[in-house]
């Protein structure tokens, strides 16, 4: 493992995604910057224009420039950045403290985020055209989000403890999770055509089926809190443990 020290000092890095440009990116939270990184380990950092804004998720666009949120009630806003460090701030979104977050590049050529705050879905193009779509289950908090292997947009409902399913048109369908009251945080594609997730109080990790049929297995350390989970190079699942302070692996 090689650390590299950001800059800017308690900058609270958090969302991080690989650039079209061979760079790493990532948001500065506290630091309210977006920052870039080469592979040699030279930091390059651009200021939010909306101070306060709280950058969170960053993503990869379809427009060769990366897109990330700004959570914070002073940004409210999806925003955009080019691989030189131009940034684009799009109205802030309809309702304040939408808290948007779960940022994804969508198969249909537009950016897909959940609003934990709203309780909704929302697509922004490209152009910062927002359309919003409301989640049937009220008080769900939407969270993370995916693309699927169906052509769909998967996402998590912490407090609706289930998994939601979003057509490119809006069509939203809901997927209750066996266990009560798991509080799913993070999704991914698995390699294996299936959706997984992490249920903080399960403690589980769960797939699913496209068509809803579940499995959830349980992490060896009681009280771990499963958090993000990702799709690995070798295969496998691997996920974040809270309050267990482990990265775990699961072998499909």
């Amino acid at each position: 493992m090689t650390e590299f020290t950001v800059p800017t000092a308690t900058s609270e890095p958090g969302g991080i995604t690989s650039g079209p440009d061979g760079n790493i990116w990532f948001t500065e939270t506290r630091g309210n910057k977006v920052g870039r990184l080469t592979m040699g380990g030279t930091f390059t950092e651009f200021a939010v224009p909306t101070g306060s804004a709280d950058p969170g998720a960053i993503t990869s666009g379809p427009d060769g420039a990366l897109w990330f949120t700004e959570g914070g009630t002073l940004g409210n806003k999806i925003s955009r950045i080019t691989t030189a460090g131009t940034v684009t701030e799009f109205s802030p979104l309809p309702l304040a403290k939408s808290y948007p977050g779960g940022l994804v590049s969508g198969p249909d050529g537009n950016l897909w985020f959940t609003e934990g705050g709203s309780n909704k879905i929302g697509r922004i193009t490209t152009a910062g055209t927002l359309t919003e779509f409301s989640v049937p289950t009220g008080g769900a908090s939407p969270g993370a989000m995916t693309a699927g292997p169906d052509g769909a947009l998967w996402f998590v409902e912490s407090n609706g403890n289930k998994i939601g399913r979003i057509t490119t048109g809006g069509t939203i369908t809901e997927f209750a999770i066996p266990t009560a009251a798991s509080q799913p945080d993070g999704i991914t594609s698995g390699p294996d055509g299936l959706l997984w997730f992490s249920e903080e109080y399960g403690p589980k990790v769960g797939n699913m089926t496209t068509a809803g049929a579940f499995e959830e297995f349980t992490v060896p350390t009681a009280s771990c809190a499963p958090w993000s989970i990702a799709s690995g190079p070798d295969g496998n699942l691997w996920f974040t443990e809270y309050s267990g302070n482990k990265i775990g692996r699961f072998v499909p």
